[in-house]
């Protein structure tokens, strides 16, 4: 689990206090600790040049910046959408599975319902540390061993069988999708340019000289609440599986609830 899953899985509003009010306190004393050793005459006297390298700073980090928000909401909105793919083929499953025997008919239908439980109760918790269950992906190999181990004797079995193989098919690559979106997208080497550009841009700000330093101080504060929320946003979309702002398993929940077998014990799904 990296720094980031660790920051995400607290309470939003623990992880909100920390990252935008600590740095948007942390920075309105940044005006005055300078203005404390460098006098006001010789901070004004370099705005113009100042304030034209600041734009062209701001410029380039609001960039960076834009780019990773849209991203990160593309993986997001990927993982939902991998969710409902693999609801959507799951219950497809259960309905192709009718037209078998009884035996194999309760074979398969037996290993979805189990599939979906391990599923919400294991992966959910798991791919909220960036990590997976071992005993979703045997529930899994559970379902391939129940469909391959129906023989059609007729050519509309052998259709049913290879709907349920392209269904099953379907739910093995939108596990994989979300799986691989769990532990988040961003590089460790963008996260390092986000928070120094972040840093570079505020302090920045230290080195204006207006004659009301009140006014340069609520400048700077509100520079930093903007970038802090910012970066607050990628981090929770990053983890799309992880705390409050996150994919649940409702999609999953309620294909279960329609089999009969209810809503699993113990999964804190919301």
């Amino acid at each position: 689990m990296d720094v980031t899953t660790h920051f995400v899985v607290l309470p939003l509003w623990l992880s909100g206090l920390l990252l935008v009010g600590g740095t948007t306190l942390v920075a309105t004393f940044g005006p005055m600790l300078v203005r404390r050793y460098v006098a006001l005459e010789r901070l004004s006297t370099n705005n113009e040049v100042a304030g034209a390298k600041f734009q062209t700073l701001g410029t380039i980090y609001a960039v960076l910046l834009a780019f990773a928000v849209i991203t990160v909401w593309e993986k997001f909105h990927d993982a939902e959408a991998a969710v409902t793919q693999e609801a959507g083929a799951v219950t497809a499953l259960y309905r192709l599975s009718r037209s078998l025997d009884p035996d194999a008919r309760a074979r398969v239908q037996g290993e979805l319902a189990r599939y979906l439980r391990i599923v919400v109760a294991d992966d959910w918790p798991a791919m909220a540390r960036g990590k997976r269950s071992r005993d979703a992906t045997g529930a899994l190999s559970g379902i391939y061993d129940a469909v391959l181990a129906d023989e059609p004797s007729n050519s509309r079995g052998e259709a049913v069988l290879a709907a349920m193989l392209d269904q099953l098919d379907q739910v093995t690559q939108a596990r994989r999708t979300r799986l691989s979106l769990a532990s988040g997208i961003v590089p460790g080497a963008v996260w390092l340019v986000l928070f120094v550009g972040a840093v570079l841009t505020v302090v920045f700000t230290f080195f204006f000289g207006t004659a009301n330093l009140r006014a340069q101080t609520w400048m700077t504060a509100m520079l930093t609440l903007m970038l802090a929320m910012s970066l607050l946003i990628v981090m929770l979309l990053d983890h799309p599986f992880a705390g409050d702002v996150r994919v649940t398993a409702e999609a999953l929940e309620r294909v279960l609830e329609d089999f009969g077998g209810g809503p699993p014990s113990g999964s804190g799904a919301r």
